[in-house]
Formats: C-alpha cells, sequence, structure tokens
C-alpha cells in the first residue's frame, strides 16, 4: 500500500511516459508502425434493452445508429465495429450500485489493499451478473487474489526498509527506472530516474556493466536492495508478450536480464518458466523419435500432468509471468 507520507521523485514527463509505455497492450513480434491496427477504446451504457450512450477514448462521444439503439451489440461485435482493441458494454446504473456497495462495506482502518481488493470484487460480482461485459477477456480463469496473497508477495519481494527496482537501457543510455522503497506501513518512496542519472557517474555504454553503477546510485537514495531487474527496453517488450515457455528463464540465462539481487519469490516463477520450457522441449523430441504415433500420446500424458501437478506450480494459484503476459498481449 502507499503510505500517507509516501515521496514521488525524479520523474521528468518523458520518464513517466516511458515507463506507462511499457504496459502498452502489443502482439508478439507484430509491428506496433501498423496504422491501420484498432486503437482505443469503446465503452457502451444501456438501459431496459436500449443503448443509451456510447463514447470512444480516441474519438469522444459517437453517434447511435437505429440499429445500434434497438439491439445493443456484444462487446467484441462494438470493439469490431468501431475498429477499438477493447469495449466495455455496462448496464446503467452498474458503477453506482458498485460504489454504493463499496461505501457500505469498507471499513475504518482499512489500507489500500483492502480497499482495491474490495472494489474489485463488487465489480468482478456484477461483471458475473452480466452487468458488464468486457472484450477481450484477458483475464479469464485468474482467480482474485486473497489480502494474504498480496501481502505476502509485497513482503517476499521486499522486506521493510528494502527497495525494488527496474532499470531499462537504451544506446547506452538509461533509458527509465523506477525504485519502490518499503515502510512499515507500505511503499514510501518512488524513485525516478531524473534523481539518479546524476550520480551513476560516467557510463561505458555496456548496460550489462552499467547497471552496478544504477544499483549503487538506487542504494545510496534509497537503501539495500532486495529486488533489481536490469535489461533493454526492448528486450522487456519482446518478453512482455512472448508465448514460448522459457521465455524470461531463457533470457536470464543468457543476460539479456539481469536480477540481481533475486528473491525465491522471483525465482520461483522462473523455475517454472524453464520447467515449461523443457517439457516443451520434450514433446518435440518424443514426436520426432515416434513417427508412427504410439508412444508419443503416453509421453505426453505424463508431461503434461507433470507441467500442472508439479510441487513448484502448486505453491502459486496462478503463473505469474504468464498473467503479464494476458494482460498486455493483443492475441485473441
Amino acid at each position: 500500500m502507499l503510505s500517507p507520507d509516501v515521496r514521488f521523485e525524479g520523474f521528468t514527463a518523458t520518464d513517466w511516459v516511458r515507463v506507462l509505455s511499457l504496459f502498452r497492450p502489443r502482439r508478439a513480434g507484430g509491428d506496433e508502425r501498423d496504422t491501420d491496427r484498432p486503437r482505443g477504446g469503446v465503452v457502451a451504457v444501456h438501459a431496459g434493452g436500449k443503448l443509451k450512450k456510447l463514447v470512444h477514448t480516441d474519438a469522444g462521444r459517437l453517434r447511435i445508429d437505429d440499429a445500434q439503439r434497438a439491439s445493443p451489440l456484444s462487446a467484441e461485435e462494438l470493439a469490431a465495429r468501431h475498429h477499438a482493441s477493447w469495449a466495455a458494454v455496462i448496464e446503467a446504473g452498474t458503477l453506482e450500485a458498485i460504489m454504493e456497495r463499496f461505501g457500505a462495506r469498507v471499513r475504518r482502518g482499512d489500507d489500500l489493499i483492502a480497499q482495491s481488493l474490495l472494489l474489485l470484487q463488487l465489480a468482478r460480482e456484477e461483471h458475473l451478473a452480466g452487468k458488464i461485459e468486457l472484450w477481450p477477456a484477458r483475464l479469464r480463469g485468474v482467480p482474485m487474489p486473497s489480502q494474504g496473497v498480496v501481502r505476502g508477495t509485497l513482503d517476499s519481494l521486499a522486506g521493510v526498509g528494502k527497495t525494488m527496482v527496474i532499470g531499462l537501457f537504451e544506446g547506452g543510455e538509461l533509458w527509465t527506472s523506477v525504485a519502490l522503497r518499503r515502510d512499515a506501513r507500505g511503499i514510501n518512496l518512488i524513485l525516478g530516474p531524473d534523481e539518479v542519472r546524476k550520480d551513476m557517474g560516467l557510463l561505458a555504454g555496456d548496460w550489462r556493466r552499467d547497471y552496478r553503477h544504477l544499483s549503487r546510485a538506487i542504494e545510496e537514495r534509497a537503501g539495500e536492495l532486495s529486488l533489481g531487474c536490469f535489461a533493454e527496453a526492448e528486450t522487456i517488450r519482446q518478453l512482455e508478450v512472448d508465448p514460448r515457455p522459457g521465455a524470461w528463464a531463457r533470457a536470464v540465462a543468457v543476460r539479456d536480464v539481469i536480477l540481481a539481487p533475486v528473491p525465491a519469490a522471483l525465482a520461483i516463477p522462473l523455475g517454472i518458466d524453464a520447467g515449461r520450457a523443457a517439457l516443451s522441449a520434450l514433446r518435440a523430441i518424443a514426436e520426432r523419435i515416434d513417427p508412427m504415433g504410439i508412444v508419443a500420446p503416453a509421453v505426453r500424458a505424463v508431461l503434461e500432468r507433470a507441467g500442472t501437478d508439479s510441487e513448484m506450480a502448486a505453491m502459486l494459484p496462478f503463473h505469474p509471468l504468464e498473467l503479464l503476459r494476458k494482460l498486455i498481449s493483443r492475441d485473441r
């Protein structure tokens, strides 16, 4: 959670735009320069079986024709009709109902984690009741985390007084970075690159060496690191949407991504990712050495069971790296 005395320092407008650009949906291996790809989102509000309001995030309020008004389209059809990358269809009064229920159930002393999870739970209940329809449904099947899971994850990544940092480089220079420092109440410092660039000293132009200067500069300003993730910006963009098993583990192994230090909580999903890569390779080998298809089905069944029921996979309710891919990938 963000504590009352949180400080937000060291971001220029360019630095912050670069951070946000990392979470822009994109296709794996696709050409993002394509000017004809769907852009923006459409939000439709309906009541009594009739469409009442239609808004596009880029174009503003849209005209509602007679066909749409009499028979509101699904979220997927709405996105296709208006060439949008996402769409939401909401029954009138739903958002007001969510906020009323939120006000009735929230309690004095609830921190940001508790309030955020409650709000998400209420929105999910309306979605399951059919009052909110979203497309694409990237998070279908992903369970709602409990407060214990969220707090435990935060504790395992950064203990009290520790700092997490991600630093991205481009063209031999620091492209952007974000450092988060924890205290007993939550995150009390969000530090950007503008504050540390001048402290990094003379750079070699090789990010695999220069990341150490960034780590040192962050520790001098924010305290001991518990997690550091360093890479070139384009590498992270590709990994975020790469569907191949073991992509993250492979990048760490060949030092396209450097984790220093790396807590056990992050080592576990990387281990699962490496396991997925090994299972994928074994399936391919089994199919090549068994062209008649006699042994391969049994081998695949054993490998699939090992990949889903392993002790390591059972430690997490979902694969965090796969969750990141679902959130950002444009794949349908």
